[in-house]
């Protein structure tokens, strides 16, 4: 029976991997949704000014817009007209798509640890509780730079720098994922499955090897005794043999001569 090598092994034992497929689906989703922020962005002064109208009907207009619960309770209890909540719901959607994006980079590759902190800040970012306020986009992103300097400084700074702040992230977990193995190995598992593969390979090979049969102990008596008779058969015909050939050979009998006298 031929041996299996590891390049037999199943495929199940392998761990997670990220095929050119996984990147393709990735590079799409990331693509759909880049495509939707194009869109936003040629709308960010309506955008800005949906946030100004629910700040001013929610009577909050000194605390800058700080996390995604903030933009979500605008929309549903202090917004009055399709226009500012169209523009708001398109950025609540970007957010919602960039982290169900994350959520599937975590499912399909282990990573490294760069990569891990990369996802995990990127997560931290798509909270909807975190506080984005501080975080602003850098060059070559210019949204900050298209608000007036109080703006930017003391309320809308950091919603406009979430979306593509996140983006660049994950463009560079996908940069670095790309540079790492594509498939991990359990190596127990492999372990496991050779040593499976090992019995059974022997098991075969006992089952196609011809046995000795086995003889019971009434037949090994039977064949003993049956020896002994023949060995003692041998030696009477040896010794009756020997017998013959003496007198044939070399022992004659003298001559009969009557009792009591002799010839001399």
């Amino acid at each position: 029976m031929r041996a299996m090598g590891p390049s037999a092994l199943p495929r199940e034992i392998e761990g997670p991997s990220f095929t050119d497929s996984n990147m393709n689906e990735i590079k799409d989703s990331l693509k759909a949704i880049e495509d939707n922020y194009k869109l936003f962005l040629q709308q960010q002064f309506t955008f800005i000014g949906a946030l100004q109208h629910t700040r001013e009907n929610a009577h909050d207009l000194i605390r800058p817009v700080a996390s995604i619960s903030q933009v979500q309770s605008y929309m549903d209890h202090h917004c009055n007209n399709l226009t500012d909540r169209r523009i708001l719901t398109m950025f609540l959607n970007i957010c919602n798509d960039l982290s169900n994006l994350c959520n599937k980079l975590e499912t399909i590759h282990p990573g490294n640890n760069k990569t891990n902190e990369i996802l995990e800040r990127c997560k931290l970012l798509l909270n909807h509780s975190n506080d984005m306020s501080t975080i602003r986009a850098k060059y070559p992103h210019d949204v900050v730079n298209h608000l007036s300097c109080n703006e930017a400084r003391n309320h809308f700074g950091g919603v406009v720098s979430l979306i593509p702040v996140v983006l660049d992230g994950v463009k560079e977990w996908l940069s670095n994922t790309e540079k790492l193995p594509r498939r991990t190995c359990n190596v127990s598992a492999r372990r496991a499955v050779c040593e499976k593969m090992a019995s059974q390979d022997a098991a075969a090979r006992a089952a196609i090897t011809p046995k000795t049969p086995s003889v019971q102990p009434e037949a090994q008596t039977s064949v003993i005794n049956k020896d002994c008779v023949q060995v003692q058969g041998d030696k009477h015909i040896r010794k009756k043999h020997l017998s013959d050939r003496e007198n044939h050979c070399g022992k004659h009998k003298s001559p009969w001569k009557p009792p009591g006298r002799h010839a001399f």
